[in-house]
């Protein structure tokens, strides 16, 4: 393999890191949150408990880091993990297009470059005898 593509395959470990640090700040936020909570908290999925959601972003917060540790080390499973979150960040950038529409744009690009970087780049090297 040419280093070319190595650059693409530190980039989507980098945005999965990052990505996994920013969920772990959201955890420890959830956790330490005292204020009121919003009144249709009750029919979100994980119930009223914020510390529900702090578990779920810590949990997907290290999940994310080990992803991108795994990138690095060219672990398929780690790429296909990847890819999907590349994905998710693409499409639930979506719904915050009329609120932040530059943000969401530039979301929904960094997610597609990083399933770009690991669907042509993230491969098993070839060896050639």
């Amino acid at each position: 393999m040419d280093n070319d593509g190595k650059g693409w395959l530190v980039f989507a470990a980098v945005v999965l890191g990052v990505a996994g640090i920013m969920r772990i700040f959201d955890g420890i936020w959830a956790f330490r949150y005292k204020g009121n909570l919003p009144d249709h908290l009750q029919n979100s999925l994980l119930g009223t408990n914020l510390k529900n959601y702090g578990w779920l972003w810590l949990i997907i917060g290290i999940l994310l880091i080990l992803v991108a540790l795994g990138v690095m080390a060219r672990s398929q499973i780690s790429r296909w993990i990847g890819i999907f979150a590349g994905a998710v960040i693409a499409v639930s950038a979506i719904w915050w297009m009329p609120y932040y529409p530059i943000w969401s744009l530039v979301y929904i690009g960094i997610g597609i470059l990083v399933i770009y970087a690991l669907v042509m780049e993230g491969g098993r090297e070839s060896v050639t005898p």
